[in-house]
């Protein structure tokens, strides 16, 4: 059986809510291939998205950028590390290419790390990144257009192609640029379901709150109480608060908790805003102006969507009444001119049985 080594990087949940769709859809159409995750976000994280059968290696994969949370990228810390990771960056590639080699790869698949791009290349083997970013461009930003953003660059554009999902940010220098369609896992309205076992009345508002899967957290037990509104909140945020209920102890799954909410509360992220778009939920976001991606996101978002900005100082206080009560207004007389349809996971799954079937 082909052996497909997917690679997904562990800066936020963002890059395993665009990956897992593709993988679902390849495993329901095509059964016969044997798969391998490489990443270092958490097994149980990557199986609860990933439903088709893998076996898991941990790995670093990337840099992405060193955070103190998940909107503060720490500059100076992210500069050294490529310059580490870069110091020998032959003997690198030279290692990656003989661990392809050993795991019987016979196409690489990376959101969106390079360096396992690189050592595809090296080996041989049909590779293709995946992500509506890249770290090329956000090394650039930060850390300037040196040697080493020339060295990251080349690794995308050499790939067999660079699949780019709506909404991606603009990637014009890569000359194998494929853009396909939204990615987005829809789960289901169960919010009947949902109401019974929090014994909610229909007049009640559920805000479920997530900043990724970068570790970072709001000091929500201090927000004053809004009248009818109860936050869903990870567990490990550890919120002491009378309307906060923990996501883990509800009999719903990420996906059908956000189908199944009054409003979705988060940083601009790729998988939080297509999975609210395309489930007809309005979202609440905090802006991150200096993260090269936020804008291409933010105006697909106003384009097909509600939302509302709110500051980030206005958020940690959580003095976000008014902003909730605009945002509903505004769901209730919100008319979409155009359907999203999520249908970049299979244009990608499509592509990639090309290449296995080739």
């Amino acid at each position: 059986m082909p052996h497909i080594v997917v690679c997904i990087t562990g800066h936020g949940y963002g890059h395993v809510a665009q990956t897992a769709p593709i993988l679902n859809q390849l495993h329901i159409s095509k059964s016969q291939f044997r798969l391998t995750v490489r990443s270092s976000v958490p097994v149980s994280h990557l199986r609860s998205r990933i439903h088709a059968p893998f076996a898991h290696l941990s790995s670093e994969g990337d840099i992405g950028m060193v955070m103190s949370s998940a909107l503060d990228v720490i500059i100076r810390d992210s500069c050294e590390a490529y310059r580490e990771l870069h110091a020998e960056w032959d003997a690198r590639i030279t290692a990656e290419a003989n661990l392809l080699h050993e795991l019987k790869a016979d196409l690489v698949l990376s959101n969106v790390g390079y360096l396992p791009l690189a050592g595809a290349q090296r080996a041989g083997i049909t590779n293709a990144a995946l992500c509506s970013l890249n770290w090329y461009e956000i090394y650039r930003h930060y850390c300037g257009n040196d040697a080493i953003a020339s060295q990251i660059k080349d690794c995308y554009a050499r790939a067999d192609a660079f699949l780019s999902p709506t909404p991606s940010m603009s990637m014009p220098y890569l000359p194998n640029l494929i853009e396909v369609g939204p990615i987005a896992h829809i789960g289901n309205d169960r919010r009947d379901e949902l109401n019974r076992h929090l014994r909610l009345s229909r007049d009640e508002k559920l805000v479920l709150v997530s900043m990724g899967g970068i570790a970072s957290r709001l000091p929500m037990e201090g927000w004053p109480r809004i009248d009818g509104v109860h936050w869903l909140v990870q567990a490990d945020w550890n919120i002491n608060h009378p309307d906060v209920v923990v996501l883990e102890s509800l009999p719903l799954g990420f996906s059908d908790l956000l189908a199944s909410c009054d409003a979705f509360l988060c940083k601009p992220g790729y998988g939080s805003f297509t999975e609210a778009v395309c489930s007809g939920k309005p979202v609440l976001y905090v802006p991150r102006p200096d993260w090269p991606e936020s804008q291409a996101l933010i105006e697909w978002l106003q384009r097909h969507g509600v939302c509302c900005e709110v500051s980030r100082q206005t958020l940690e206080r959580g003095e976000i009444s008014k902003e909730l009560e605009s945002l509903w207004m505004a769901q209730m007389t919100y008319r979409q001119t155009a359907s999203v349809t999520a249908l970049g996971a299979a244009q990608v799954k499509e592509w990639l049985v090309s290449k296995l079937d080739g």
